[in-house]
């Protein structure tokens, strides 16, 4: 009687048990703890039972080892130490298709969501090219000076403004305080500024300007002569460095993991790209139904009426989107110790990102990119005008072209799957300035030897500026399929690594502004060669030794992100492991004399006080066994 008498405190029942049913769920379940240490053996010794202090007797060698009882007792988790932990963390989650359901949960969401935000982005680019190039004293030339003397000026404040709203709104208040004037100024585009463009634009000061000044200044003229077309350029020209690659890839970045990012981003383009096939039909479309309608009527009005009334539609589908994935997708656990940066200003935030090796390489590739693609694609159109000088026809042949972008980038995106899992990040960073100095190159070849070629184009019913204008097509094709499959999702990934502060003024200043600095700083080579050599003809030349020599700086600024992309995953993943390791104590297997184990940890089995029997139900901390 007195052996049981003093084990009380370490086998302790309550005064009236009752059936209970555990429940997992349940903050306050029950855990099982063991002993934290080791267990006297039972001794029917009353001598030893009256006085625990006194020395055990020693054992005999002869006769059979003694058995260790282990005493368990029963205790509740503290609601305090957080929801309990899987007591097997390996266990299969639910998958569907291979993938697990909470991973389809982020990634159906941002499929979807990139599906609008490109779907508007095709009807945009193709109608704001329509809007500037075939408007009335406009022409291919208006864009060089709209780049650099708007666009630029326009993408600066929104940065800075970005980066103010950053540091004072939420992260869902600021994507709805960006993305919804987007949507109410095409909105009102359509229905409001373009049916009364003849009252609002300056026609007759322009023309009186024009005569005064020259024709050299018809482009910086046009500007003020058609202000809400050129207005309605650069907000498409922003909707794409803003919407696109701030508001959805900085959203992407935030709930997918690196591991996620590598799978899945090269396939959020299958659903992008099959909207650039539905979007370029649906541009055909109304091209093809201005044709159709009786005289005196703007086709042109309405078809754009239409096209805004989607761009609206696509655009309340994405806030959909984005409110559904912020309620019920769970955020991935981030290092901690990335998240212990002080808010900044407006100039420290630009002093920090120039002394940052690592967003100067991200800089440099997008401003390489957009001044690639600005030196041949503003030729480009510049052909494809004098090939096609009706509004119709440029816009139809837009439609075409988007079609096709679609159809060659949804090829690309099942290949570049390939292409991050067989040769990693630094090999995807490369293919797209090598695809773009390739095409490139063709492109002005033809437009320097097309007069040699003319007789042989013939036979195939092709002048040279027809081949011009296909050859130029094709260039842009597969520059922009590469970029949508393989830089953009190279890009994105760069993000992944840095931390929240870095990460969305980064994208801020190098999206909003490297973006159109890229194309502007195009415009600006462009602009310097017309007035040297005296024509873009005469500049070709020039313009590809240009070329080559910004890919060179664009392949050296990927190959030094690719080192330095690469060490930041391997510290990441080494925090993470540490974070991980010092939140769950491995209990450690003791070995007893008669071969049964037990389990040990750190602490003792009631830290706060010796006799158990006055809380039945005490507070402890869970333990991952």
């Amino acid at each position: 009687m007195d052996a049981i008498v003093q084990t009380r405190g370490l086998l302790s029942l309550p005064t009236n048990p009752r059936n209970r049913v555990l429940r997992p769920s349940q903050s306050h379940s029950l855990k099982l703890r063991v002993l934290s240490f080791k267990p006297k053996p039972f001794s029917l010794n009353p001598i030893a039972a009256a006085n625990p202090l006194s020395l055990p007797p020693k054992p005999n060698p002869f006769g059979p080892k003694p058995k260790s009882l282990f005493l368990c007792r029963a205790e509740a988790a503290a609601a305090a130490d957080g929801p309990p932990q899987p007591a097997f963390e390996d266990a299969d989650k639910p998958k569907l298709l291979g993938v697990e359901i909470a991973t389809l949960k982020k990634i159906i969401p941002l499929g979807m969501m990139f599906f609008c935000i490109l779907f508007n982005y095709t009807i945009l680019r193709d109608t704001k090219d329509v809007l500037v190039v075939t408007a009335p004293g406009s022409s291919a030339e208006t864009i060089p000076f709209l780049k650099t003397w708007v666009n630029l000026p326009m993408a600066v404040g929104f940065m800075l403004l970005y980066t103010k709203l950053s540091n004072v709104l939420s992260k869902q208040a600021l994507f709805y305080s960006v993305i919804l004037p987007f949507i109410a100024f095409f909105g009102a585009f359509g229905f409001v500024l373009y049916p009364l463009s003849s009252y609002i634009h300056p026609e007759a000061f322009a023309e009186k300007l024009l005569n005064i000044l020259g024709p050299r200044f018809l482009g910086p003229i046009a500007i003020m002569r058609i202000w809400s077309f050129c207005l309605f350029y650069v907000m498409a020209e922003l909707w794409g460095s803003v919407v696109i690659s701030v508001l959805f890839w900085g959203f992407a970045n935030q709930i997918t993991t690196v591991d996620e990012a590598k799978r899945f981003y090269p396939l959020f383009g299958l659903g992008a790209n099959v909207a650039l096939v539905f979007s370029g039909r649906t541009v055909k479309y109304f091209s093809n139904m201005r044709q159709n309608l009786g005289p005196g009527v703007d086709g042109w009005a309405i078809s754009l009426k239409a096209m805004m009334s989607i761009v609206v539609g696509m655009g309340l589908a994405i806030c959909f989107l984005y409110w559904w994935v912020n309620n019920y997708v769970p955020l991935p656990t981030r290092s901690k110790k990335k998240k212990e940066k002080p808010k900044m200003g407006t100039m420290e935030s630009l002093k920090f990102l120039v002394s940052s090796k690592y967003i100067r390489d991200l800089a440099t590739l997008v401003v390489a990119y957009g001044i690639s693609i600005n030196l041949v694609e503003v030729t480009w159109k510049s052909k494809l005008k004098a090939q096609f000088p009706s509004p119709n026809e440029y816009s139809s042949f837009m439609g075409d072209f988007s079609t096709a972008t679609g159809i060659a980038t949804f090829t690309m995106m099942l290949v570049s799957q390939f292409i991050f899992d067989k040769y990693g990040w630094g090999v995807a960073a490369t293919i797209t300035p090598t695809v773009l100095l390739l095409t490139g190159v063709g492109f002005f070849s033809l437009l320097l030897f097309g007069a040699p070629l003319a007789p042989g184009l013939a036979q195939f019913g092709m002048t040279p500026l027809l081949a011009a204008v296909y050859v130029g097509a094709l260039q842009n094709i597969f520059s922009k399929s590469a970029k949508y499959s393989l830089f953009d999702p190279c890009k994105e990934m760069a993000y992944i690594p840095l931390d929240e502060d870095t990460k969305v003024k980064g994208k801020a200043a190098i999206d909003v502004v490297c973006n159109p600095l890229g194309k502007s700083g195009g415009a600006l080579i462009q602009q310097f060669m017309i007035l040297t050599f005296g024509s873009l003809a005469n500049s070709t030349p020039y313009l590809g030794g240009v070329l080559l020599l910004i890919v060179a700086a664009w392949l050296a600024a990927a190959r030094s992100l690719d080192t330095q992309f690469t060490a930041m995953r391997k510290e990441e993943e080494i925090e993470k492991e540490m974070e991980r390791a010092a939140a769950v104590k491995i209990p450690v297997v003791a070995e007893s004399e008669g071969g049964n184990g037990s389990l040990v940890t750190g602490s003792p089995l009631n830290p706060a006080s010796g006799d158990s029997s006055n809380s039945p139900s005490e507070a402890s901390t869970p333990r991952n066994v």
